[in-house]
């Protein structure tokens, strides 16, 4: 149980430093669109999300079926991300 408590740690610590980082990315994204260096249209949005969304959604399946303890994985993720 202790090895997809640690896995769950360190993804959750990483998740909360790119989230922050992506927070980040998409201000500037923002400033630039209204400063008009490029156009964001939410129909490039809703493709990439059809592109690739079933694609997250399947790994995910795999990373939490090939655990063996999905809790300790859970557990891990919380703590990691709390105290990341």
């Amino acid at each position: 149980m202790a090895v997809p408590f640690i896995i769950g740690l360190i993804i959750g610590f990483l998740i909360k430093k790119f989230l922050k980082l992506i927070i980040l990315i998409t201000i500037i994204a923002i400033i630039a669109s209204y400063l008009g260096f490029f156009t964001l249209n939410l129909s490039f949005l809703k493709n990439i999300a059809d592109t690739y969304g079933p694609q997250v959604i399947h790994y995910g399946t795999i990373l939490i079926g090939i655990l063996p303890m999905g809790i300790g994985f859970f557990a891990g993720l919380i703590i990691g991300f709390l105290f990341g």
